[in-house]
């Protein structure tokens, strides 16, 4: 039997990093092969093997997989929302670029399985603002909810089409202490506890209840491996999965984190990703995910509040 030979490109990113760890423990460090533009993350070093690769590059992506001999691939590269306003046109051209290349190779090879996350930013202000369902109206406003509503017809195209078993979820905010985020709306969820560390005030560049579905990194990396490893009969969605956990306002996170650094104060001055937030939903109905296989989110915000200032705190 084969050993699955898994390369995860864009692995020096948020999720890359945690995601390529947990990869390494179950499949093995040499099974896994991390791979990014930018030189290799500290908390990757030594924990198996990393290339530097550029994903826009398709001939040199497809000497990497053919080389390695890749049964899966995680692809992770991207711009993201609030980085994207500020170049529309390589956001676009290198969030989906970067996905017909590895289809079109995972379609030549044969590639087992093929990862590549969606996000709550396909969602726009036509879609409902409350346990936003699977199927709705979507009308992103962003370059980056457009590039990401187009890859998920991408890549449910090449699974009707060539057979290629293609994976997505429509990711929430995502929250880490392991590694730094990469210019999202949401991003204002890490920024506030190291702020809260460092300074003992933070200033929120979203207004004080504008709540958002948001997830804790360990959630998310066990939720992408779950989704990987079901059986491809029990995946019904294939554009991609609604993927949920909690929801919270900047307000309701600086008052948890009161409740540990008592001094602790915010401020806030909407700037142009507050626009942005306003346009997704507060909820997100991920029951279909729960029924196709399972998930279930494990934590809440006090939980989470009380791991990152711990975890801060020691770095």
């Amino acid at each position: 039997m084969i050993k699955d030979k898994i390369l995860v490109i864009g692995a020096s990113g948020q999720i890359g990093v945690e995601l390529t760890l947990a990869l390494r423990k179950i499949y093995g460090n040499n099974q896994v092969v991390a791979s990014d533009l930018r030189e290799e993350n500290e908390l990757l070093r030594g924990t198996g093997p990393y290339v530097s690769l550029d994903v826009m590059n398709k001939e040199m992506l497809h000497v990497q997989v053919i080389r390695q001999n890749i049964t899966q691939i995680y692809l992770l590269a991207a711009i993201l929302s609030a980085t994207g306003e500020k170049n529309p046109g390589l956001a676009w051209h290198l969030n989906t670029q970067s996905l017909l290349n590895v289809l079109e190779i995972a379609r030549e090879e044969q590639i087992q399985k093929v990862y590549w996350p969606s996000s709550i930013a396909v969602f726009g202000p036509t879609s409902p603002r409350q346990l936003c369902p699977q199927q709705t109206i979507i009308e992103p406003v962003t370059v980056y909810g457009i590039s990401k509503y187009a890859g998920e017809f991408w890549c449910n195209y090449y699974h009707h089409r060539f057979g290629v078993d293609v994976r997505s979820l429509r990711y929430p905010g995502l929250i880490s202490y392991k590694s730094s985020p990469g210019g999202g709306t949401t991003d204002y969820a890490v920024e506030i506890y190291k702020e809260a560390l460092e300074q003992g005030n933070y200033t929120s560049f979203l207004s004080a209840d504008t709540s958002l579905p948001m997830m804790y990194m360990p959630d998310a990396i066990r939720a992408t491996i779950e989704l990987m490893e079901s059986p491809a009969d029990k995946i019904s969605i294939r554009t991609s999965y609604n993927l949920a956990a909690i929801s919270f306002s900047p307000r309701e996170i600086a008052d948890e984190i009161k409740k540990h650094i008592p001094n602790f104060t915010i401020r806030y001055q909407p700037d142009y990703r507050q626009s942005i937030a306003d346009s997704w939903p507060q909820s997100i109905d991920d029951s279909r995910a729960r029924k196709d296989w399972n998930w279930k989110h494990q934590y809440n915000l006090p939980e989470i509040t009380a791991d990152m200032l711990s975890n801060l705190a020691e770095k």
